[in-house]
């Protein structure tokens, strides 16, 4: 494998964790197929493990709620790509707020994952999503 493919190909796969952010943050279900394959397993402790897109981006839908929202920044980026698939890790630091107010609920993750080159690019086939610690605003969290 060339460098300039290696190099296209890490950079596309850490596109991709930027769009699985982004997704989450913006609730754009609609663009679930330009993150993951049809096929995808998501393993975390709140929705235990999921198989195919539809029951994620479902998963992730009935757990909505009005006025609440989420900003996940994705860094430590690690990828390993071995041809059409790569091992890919990452930390997340997640905050929950509602419309104008600061957070109520922040927590770090670790994330983990293969991703696999598509004829539509690259996508995530599998996903482990491990909490590393939470912290609440209890007064906050009841507004």
């Amino acid at each position: 494998m060339s460098t300039d493919t290696l190099i296209a190909d890490r950079i596309e796969i850490a596109d991709l964790f930027t769009r699985f952010a982004l997704l989450l943050d913006e609730k754009r279900w609609e663009d679930a197929g330009t993150v993951f394959t049809d096929d995808v397993a998501v393993h975390s402790p709140r929705g235990g493990e999921l198989h195919g897109i539809d029951k994620v981006v479902g998963f992730i839908r009935q757990g909505e709620v009005e006025g609440r929202h989420a900003q996940h920044t994705t860094t430590d980026l690690l990828v390993d790509v071995g041809g059409d698939q790569a091992a890919a890790s990452a930390n997340s630091l997640v905050h929950y707020y509602r419309d104008g107010q600061a957070p109520h609920f922040t927590g770090g993750l670790r994330l983990a994952g293969t991703a696999v080159r598509t004829p539509a690019g690259w996508r995530l086939r599998e996903v482990r999503i491990t909490p590393a610690w939470t912290c609440s605003t209890p007064a906050l969290d009841r507004a």
